[in-house]
């Protein structure tokens, strides 16, 4: 069984103090993995499928991406379905964390292929909270590396 400490986080989330709390929170759940960060969808995709876009520089990684859909470059469900659609990228877990709470976008992030859509709570400490408890779930959940 791999370490779970190998597990990176890649976090795409451009509004930098929910970047902040959310990285603040996953470390005071003890959450020590490395924490990846992106503002927008076009470099978060050029580091999760290489310079050459295929994704085979994720090949050997464990990687968990944390997802906001609300991007200024691109949708997130433009980089769910992009993550999904990849031989390379498909298994790793996507959490979707958004302010979005419509019914039918939950249903259209899970149909493409997320596996947690968590509707950021307006209120600090509830945000906070919902937070610590995501890394309460990483500091369990079982990474698939890349396929190869």
């Amino acid at each position: 069984m791999r370490d779970p400490q190998t597990v990176c986080i890649v976090m795409i989330e451009d509004d930098e103090g929910h970047a902040r709390l959310i990285e603040k929170n996953i470390r005071r759940a003890g959450v020590n993995n490395e924490i990846v960060p992106f503002t927008d969808g076009n470099s978060a995709l050029a580091y999760l499928f290489g310079p050459d876009g295929s994704g085979q520089a994720s090949i050997g990684r464990a990687l968990l991406i944390l997802l906001d859909l609300n991007l200024p470059d691109m949708t997130g469900v433009d980089i769910l379905s992009r993550l999904k659609a990849n031989p390379h990228t498909k298994r790793f877990p996507v959490v979707v964390l958004t302010t979005t709470d419509d019914r039918q976008e939950i249903q259209r992030c899970y149909d493409i292929g997320a596996n947690v859509y968590i509707t950021k709570p307006v209120n600090y400490e509830s945000f906070a909270t919902a937070i610590r408890q995501l890394g309460l779930f990483f500091s369990v959940i079982q990474i698939p590396e890349a396929e190869i």
